[in-house]
């Protein structure tokens, strides 16, 4: 993207600015799409999509799924290494207080409302997301915990 409003570079970061800046356009890392009456929406960042078995999926739909469950106070969806799909869609959620859910309950509860190829294939409920100072669950640090020592970010 470009426009008057657009940041020129990152502060004091001459690598990430290169990295992602070319002939002054912004490579946000937002996907979206232009609908025929030319607005535009925002998907997901790319690198929060999961590549499972050729599909494209974005967590941030599963996530707005699994939090309308009346259980879930707040969702992490994220790819986790599958050997023959390449990542396989993992959610770790935290439950209202008072609240109990059984994992295949949630799964199912995704596929009726996705369908099957955008519904966890695991599901861990944790007591606690990391999150931002501003309350945001940070996704990649979930991510990367299944990740740790693999060489390649993708199976």
């Amino acid at each position: 993207m470009r426009s008057r409003s657009t940041i020129k570079g990152y502060y004091k970061n001459p690598e990430k600015t290169a990295e992602e800046f070319v002939d002054d356009y912004w490579k946000s890392g937002d996907m979206g799409y232009m609908d025929p009456q030319g607005f535009i929406y925002i998907v997901d960042r790319k690198k929060d999509m999961i590549i499972s078995g050729g599909f494209n999926i974005y967590a941030t739909e599963v996530e707005a799924v699994i939090n309308g469950h009346d259980a879930i106070l707040m969702s992490a969806v994220v790819g986790i290494p599958h050997e023959e799909w390449g990542e396989a869609v993992h959610a770790e959620v935290m439950l209202r207080e008072g609240m109990l859910l059984e994992e295949q309950e949630l799964i199912d509860f995704v596929k009726n409302k996705l369908g099957r190829y955008k519904a966890p294939k695991s599901v861990s409920i944790v007591a606690q997301l990391p999150t931002s100072a501003v309350g945001k669950v940070l996704r990649r640090s979930v991510r990367d915990k299944y990740w740790k020592g693999s060489a390649r970010q993708i199976s």
